[in-house]
């Protein structure tokens, strides 16, 4: 009898795996002897190791991404120190490309790339039956979505209660932007729509109101989307509707009219579109060979502001091919002013196997050499600049995204978003040295007086705003941030007046 255990180390608690889970799905007849445990990057990796290891698998398969690449060398290292005859075997997009060039690979004894959702059952059985392939390396061949048994079943108890539910309508992308690994696909694959819907019906009435959809182009086909976003409209309309959730990601250029009449039925606080705009820089576009029409976007962006209650999470990459800072503060000022619930802020990373590799001699681009293998510097951007870019994204998502400084930001940001924020940025660094690790109370002391000091926006005006974040946030007691400026304010009126004192006029 063969052992099997699947893990994967997820970025945090509430993630669950649905790539795992598809493969335990597929497992058959192995199934009854096959384990399904997950961790999270935080934990020991000596403590992860013991708890694989405790019931003595032979075979243990490990799902490698970017966000645990590292985690996973020391991990696998580790079992192999322990546990010599322990089969691993690795999957996942970390490890479908470049795999010659990782360390992590050579401690492995198989590597599946690609899909693994069939092709890890068969290996199994291989070797349960003694019949070890002849190559390291497994290459499934394709196969039809008809053929493969959906995971949803697998998402237990815990996970509808306290994780996020992932799911998917389809796979692939028909575009070709070169730093998705999607541009690797040739065409988008659905699932049958009628099993798809079942199979979340199961869902809902184990309790899942949280669906993330994680389909590339979910508005591609709009009749498709049509329909599912009615099948959970129905679902509005049920006393135990409460707390329904959808998150899709859409084409940004894409909207036809019949998709925008269903889209506005939905209610506030149910809907949210993830939209990857990346670059508004035509040149840029160009370059990665994305296709983008940019007054399509910005019409459907506003319409979908003014005319749905959709939440609306727009993305947007420093450090693409062609793009400098300049071109890049353009871009955010554009994007801001079609008034999007949020920006993220991304520096670029190099994905294994992602095409974008191709531009790095002609724009001096160079990478991390570690996961997650961002951009350190490029021919427009350099290493000083890229580092103040990444501190403006880590600190953009700390007060920018994070919902707690609603008013103060749009004071903040009404006129040159850009430059404003980069100074308030600058500024914050230059006084905290960090971007991780700042209290909720020192960091209204740091947007209060980098507001006034390095913006130079209105001291009354900085103050409203941040009194109403400060009341919503359910902070008690004086706002400290005024204390410390009363407390400068006094300590300057003193040292005037003894210099008054003790002038000879």
């Amino acid at each position: 009898m063969l052992k099997i255990t699947l893990t994967t180390l997820n970025a945090r608690y509430i993630h669950a795996s649905m790539g795992l889970r598809y493969i335990y799905a597929n497992m058959g007849d192995l199934q009854g002897d096959t384990r399904l445990i997950e961790f999270n990057i935080n934990s020991r990796i000596m403590d992860i190791a013991e708890t694989l290891l405790e019931d003595q698998p032979n075979l243990i398969g490990i799902g490698v991404y970017i966000w645990n690449a590292t985690e996973t060398l020391q991990l696998v290292q580790l079992i192999k120190t322990i546990s010599p005859e322990t089969t691993v075997v690795l999957g996942g997009p970390e490890v479908s490309y470049e795999f010659d060039q990782q360390e992590l690979v050579s401690h492995a004894d198989y590597v599946i790339t690609g899909q693994a959702d069939l092709a890890f059952r068969e290996l199994c059985e291989d070797l349960s039956e003694n019949r070890k392939p002849i190559n390291k390396i497994i290459h499934p061949l394709p196969f039809e979505l008809s053929n493969i048994e959906l995971p949803y079943a697998y998402y237990n108890d815990e996970d509808v209660k306290n994780r996020v539910i992932y799911v998917e309508a389809s796979r692939g992308c028909p575009f070709k932007c070169e730093f998705c690994l999607s541009s690797l696909d040739k065409t988008v694959y659905p699932f049958d729509l009628n099993i798809f819907l079942d199979e979340m019906q199961k869902l809902y009435l184990r309790g899942v109101r949280h669906f993330k959809f994680v389909d590339r182009t979910f508005n591609l086909k709009a009749d498709t989307s049509i329909r599912i976003m009615e099948f959970f409209l129905d679902k509005m309309d049920s006393t135990n509707s409460e707390n329904l959730f959808l998150h899709f990601e859409l084409i940004p250029d894409h909207l036809p009219e019949k998709l925008k009449s269903t889209i506005a039925r939905f209610p506030d606080g149910s809907l949210q579109f993830e939209i990857g705009i990346q670059s508004l820089n035509p040149e840029v576009q160009t370059i990665i060979s994305r296709k983008q029409n940019t007054q399509k976007v910005t019409d459907n962006l506003h319409w979908i502001r003014e005319h749905s209650a959709a939440h609306i999470h727009a993305d947007l990459i420093i450090g693409l091919p062609g793009e400098s800072i300049e071109s890049f503060a353009q871009g955010l000022n554009q994007l801001y002013s079609m008034n999007p619930h949020e920006i993220q802020v991304g520096i670029l990373k190099r994905l294994r196997g992602t095409p974008i590799i191709r531009h790095t001699e002609d724009f001096d681009i160079r990478y991390n050499p570690q996961p997650p293998y961002n951009i350190v510097s490029s021919k427009l951007i350099s290493f000083a600049q890229m580092q103040r870019m990444s501190r403006f994204a880590r600190y953009w998502d700390l007060i920018v995204n994070s919902g707690r400084f609603n008013h103060a930001k749009r004071v903040l940001l009404e006129n040159d978003t850009f430059a404003n924020f980069l100074s308030l940025s600058d500024w914050i660094f230059a006084s905290a040295g960090q971007t991780h690790k700042i209290s909720l109370e020192r960091l209204y002391s740091f947007l209060y007086r980098g507001m006034v000091e390095a913006v130079k926006l209105d001291k009354q005006l900085v103050t409203n705003a941040l009194l109403k974040d400060y009341e919503a946030s359910g902070i008690k007691g004086h706002p400290k941030f005024l204390q410390a400026d009363s407390t400068k304010t006094t300590k300057k009126m003193a040292s005037s007046q003894r210099q008054m004192r003790h002038s000879p006029l």
